[in-house]
């Protein structure tokens, strides 16, 4: 049995699940700003309670590893590496565009039809123009690898003149405003969620594919920049 609690803070939306076998057992989420630090372990602790479970009974523990916000994903990780030390548990990551990917497919294909070949876009919003995005095929496989993209109107032309592109994720609005081509595809809703992460923290479970609790970091992708503020106060 599996037994595994999923943890996803890389964006605005703060959300935990606990899943038995790869099934959802129990959610926690909150999509009303950066609440992350207040939230995540309330949540943690009525998930175990609803399902009458210690942590000491958990399989594993899992969390997207980024990239996204820099807090979010701090409070994330830091929550997920203290509960796998204090109950000696392993602990998974999960690329979070990635994740992303799992929740859209089912709406992708609803869309586009089973018989259409497609690639999917998950978007993290990276503030002002840009995003946090990569490209994956209908198997989840990286196809374009994941960076920082400041969105123009060229963006991803070479892969919409191929074929469907389907952009989904909280940065994809911003992309909508600037690309205009029959191939682009845009989702709405939110998919950078612990129950996307529940699928392939259960195929890592299966295969032994575990991250050092000690060592472990978040994927940032750009160093965390502090800004100044040039106002004059005397």
């Amino acid at each position: 049995m599996a037994l595994v609690l999923t943890i996803e803070t890389s964006t605005d939306v703060c959300s935990a699940a606990l899943s038995k076998d790869g099934q959802l057992l129990c959610y926690r989420e909150n999509s009303e700003g950066f609440s992350h630090a207040a939230l995540l372990a309330v949540f943690i602790d009525e998930l175990l309670k609803e399902a009458a479970v210690t942590p000491k009974q958990l399989s594993a523990v899992c969390v997207g590893r980024g990239p996204g916000s820099y807090t979010g994903l701090r409070i994330g990780v830091s929550t997920a590496k203290g509960i796998c030390y204090a109950a000696e548990l392993p602990l998974i990551a999960v690329d979070s565009l990635l994740l992303m990917c799992y929740g859209a497919m089912e709406m992708a294909k609803t869309r586009l039809g089973d018989s259409n070949s497609f690639l999917l876009c998950p978007m993290i919003d990276a503030r002002r123009m840009e995003v946090y995005s990569a490209l994956y095929d209908e198997t989840f496989q990286l196809v374009d690898p994941v960076k920082a993209v400041i969105i123009e109107p060229s963006s991803f032309a070479s892969f919409l003149e191929k074929g469907k592109v389907v952009f989904f994720g909280n940065g994809a609005a911003k992309c909508k405003e600037f690309i205009d081509h029959p191939n682009a595809i845009f989702l709405e809703g939110n998919y950078a969620s612990a129950k996307n992460l529940i699928t392939p923290a259960l195929d890592a479970f299966k295969n032994s594919d575990f991250v050092d609790v000690a060592y472990f970091e978040p994927f940032y992708l750009k160093d965390f920049v502090i800004t100044t503020s040039k106002k004059k106060y005397f």
